[in-house]
């Protein structure tokens, strides 16, 4: 048993939608839980889960609304959470946007949709393909005769519609991956990881079968290749697509995909990372009167790949004023509203280095207020680049009419959490 009751709530309590799953809780304990909210709010004590008595709420916050669970049982909070992100999911997809006007606009169609994502408090059908199958916004023409559960909610493929047909089949396939860094000021590395994912386009007829092959560690050892270059994967999350048993058998990623985008899996890499743009700076604050900054930026990867749109937010006083900037490549500017140089560069080949100058004027009245030292900011994307070294080996498609697919592989590196302090 997951949840009683899901409520959905505007930002001061009010309820919108409502859906008793098991009518072992009383409804109204929900007005119980916007002023247990506000007096934690005052006291600094907000944590995800609030409880009065016996009940316990479970809820998300999204933009304007509030998603509450509530249950008296000792229930799989993980669980809990995992539903309400993908309700928010699921009415993202039909309304574009979910917030307090789109939940009013469309309550009959959100009541239809509560009725088939969870029975009797546990979660269903939570995928939005099968969904849009048969729960619309447009109107249909009923059909005389016993109803039947759409094919897709009954299918051991739940995932995939049957009869899908294309003129040109194709698999575009993205490795993604984030890497998140924190470099201490005396330029050691205090924190790094990598975040990867590998995102699905599949554009195939009929029902097709996928193997996909990676360089992962673990299948190497089976099969006695030690020494070729490979990846140990941590914390690995596959779609429900993938065959798992198959997978702890032989490492082999076997699945029948969804139809159009999806994430087939996603995993991490918690791992020492030489930083891929390297950062050194010096500000120097002269009392009531500048600052001057200096920094170089290097590209600390192979020079046949290059770094696109590059970002570098440098922090500097909030009273500064007057700026003027120097680059030997892209464009600096002031952007007062962060209280920071922003200095981009658009195409950063590796191995290449390159510096940015600015100069601030300050007041000469100088406020008592300390300010606390903010470190410089990265952003950043390389195509064509794995930090991690993650090869698709294979990818293999199967369909018993035998037609000709074509896969496609792109690697993206891009940065996530990138910080470096300063002194």
């Amino acid at each position: 048993m997951a949840a009683s009751a899901i409520f959905i709530l505007d930002l001061k309590g009010k309820v919108l939608i409502c859906r008793n799953y098991m009518g072992s809780v009383d409804m109204s304990e929900i007005d119980h839980f916007m002023p247990i909210m506000m007096k934690r709010e005052e006291e600094a004590e907000l944590s995800p889960v609030v409880t009065r008595g016996s009940t316990h709420f479970l809820y998300i916050k999204h933009s304007n609304l509030y998603l509450v669970a509530i249950t008296k049982k000792n229930t799989n909070a993980a669980l809990v959470y995992s539903f309400l992100y993908k309700l928010v999911d699921v009415f993202t997809e039909y309304f574009k946007s979910l917030e307090e006007e789109s939940i009013r606009d469309n309550f009959v169609t959100v009541y239809e949709l509560m009725d088939e994502v969870m029975d009797f408090g546990l979660p269903q059908t939570t995928d939005s393909k099968i969904l849009l199958e048969y729960i619309t916004q447009q109107g249909h023409k009923l059909e005389v005769g016993a109803p039947r559960p759409p094919a897709t909610v009954t299918n051991a493929v739940s995932w995939r519609s049957e009869g899908i047909k294309y003129r040109k089949n194709e698999v575009f396939m993205d490795v993604i991956e984030s890497v998140n860094l924190l470099v201490s000021a005396t330029g050691s590395v205090l924190r790094s990881e990598i975040l990867g994912c590998i995102k699905l386009k599949v554009v195939l007829s009929g029902m097709p079968e996928l193997r996909l092959g990676l360089n992962d560690k673990v299948l190497f050892e089976i099969t006695g290749r030690e020494k070729s270059k490979s990846v140990e994967l941590e914390d690995v999350k596959f779609h429900q697509c993938v065959r798992l048993s198959r997978f702890e058998n032989d490492r082999t990623i076997s699945f029948i995909p969804p139809d159009g985008e999806s994430e087939l899996m996603s995993y991490r890499l918690n791992t020492t990372v030489k930083p891929l743009i390297w950062i050194e700076s010096v500000i120097e604050k002269f009392s009531h009167s500048r600052v001057e900054i200096k920094v170089k930026a290097r590209s600390q990867f192979k020079s046949r790949s290059t770094a696109n749109n590059v970002s570098i937010l440098v922090p500097v006083p909030s009273d500064a004023d007057s700026p003027r900037f120097k680059t030997s490549t892209g464009n600096a500017k002031w952007v007062p509203e962060k209280s920071a140089v922003e200095w981009v560069i658009k195409s950063f080949p590796g191995g290449k280095e390159y510096m940015m100058r600015a100069h601030f004027g300050l007041p000469s009245v100088e406020s008592d207020e300390k300010e606390a030292k903010r470190p410089i900011t990265v952003k950043f994307e390389i195509p064509y680049f794995t930090v991690s070294g993650i090869q698709v080996r294979y990818l293999k498609i199967i369909e018993k009419s035998g037609y000709q697919a074509l896969p496609w592989v792109r690697y993206i590196t891009q940065s996530g959490d990138y910080q470096l302090r300063t002194n």
